[in-house]
């Protein structure tokens, strides 16, 4: 039986315009054989968790440089949570400050990758994480 790809959602939240970031990570997880459904520019916490749940993600990647992640995140993760989709690993990257990191983790996103990760690291941090907490069919 062949194995399941791993479905990432990428999404960019808020009212930021920039995208050029999310399209190189999403070509990195599809050419990585990973399934990517990216949501385009301006979407909401509840756009994106309703687009979770119609896709059945395994990960929801976020590309944020608004500044807007102390209050878009931890929103996503309650919607998520009220949803049941508790076994979805949420990762942002973006222009995040180091001081911001620790709240965001606290709020269940799993990890945080600043300018300048190697995309590489981005597709083992997923591969890891997902190997790790297997989801049914």
């Amino acid at each position: 039986m062949p194995e399941k790809k791993i479905r990432v959602l990428i999404a960019k939240p808020g009212l930021d315009g920039h995208d050029r970031g999310a399209k190189v990570i999403a070509r990195a997880l599809r050419d990585a054989g990973m399934e990517v459904i990216y949501t385009g520019l301006r979407q909401t916490p509840e756009m994106i968790a309703s687009a979770a749940v119609q896709e059945d993600v395994d990960v929801i990647g976020l590309s944020i440089l608004s500044g807007a992640h102390t209050t878009l995140c931890p929103r996503l993760m309650d919607l998520l949570r009220t949803k049941g989709m508790n076994d979805v690993t949420v990762l942002i990257g973006g222009i995040i400050p180091e001081a911001d990191i620790p709240a965001l983790k606290q709020a269940g996103i799993a990890e945080v990758f600043l300018p300048g990760a190697p995309t590489q690291a981005i597709v083992d941090f997923i591969r890891q994480r997902v190997a790790a907490a297997p989801r049914g069919t």
